[in-house]
């Protein structure tokens, strides 16, 4: 058996305004409810299933998303569009600048509850050093 991940769940203030956030920016669709969770489901079937629990503060989590040239430009242009925020590190020192790690194109964005959002190019240890 191969393992992959399947699914994971995005602890949320207000499940559906994240949810569609994140769709969104992707270009995904939010998916039917299951049960408590809101999924957003990526092309290779990684479910992020948005869950809100009113007793328990949101902590900030990380979610990469290697998407390739064409969609990254897309996903940029919704980015401004909506006047988000946007960095070349995960620790938000340069804003509005994207970085070239490993001979491709990221950014870093906060959804609602502030997790930190990545879109890539190119995955980590690939191709030339950042």
């Amino acid at each position: 058996m191969t393992v992959q991940l399947n699914h994971t769940i995005v602890h949320a203030t207000d499940k559906r305004a994240s949810a569609e956030f994140l769709a969104r920016i992707l270009g995904l669709e939010v998916s039917a409810p299951f049960g408590p969770f809101l999924p957003v489901v990526t092309d290779n079937d990684v479910g992020l299933d948005y869950y809100e629990n009113p007793d328990r503060p949101v902590t900030s989590q990380h979610y990469a998303f290697l998407v390739s040239e064409e969609e990254f430009d897309e996903m940029m242009g919704r980015i401004k569009e909506s006047r988000i925020p946007f960095f070349a590190d995960p620790g938000h020192s340069q804003p509005g600048k994207i970085n070239n790690y490993y001979g491709g194109r990221g950014a870093y964005f906060d959804d609602p509850d502030g997790h930190n959002m990545e879109i890539m190019t190119r995955p980590y240890g690939s191709g030339t050093t950042p």
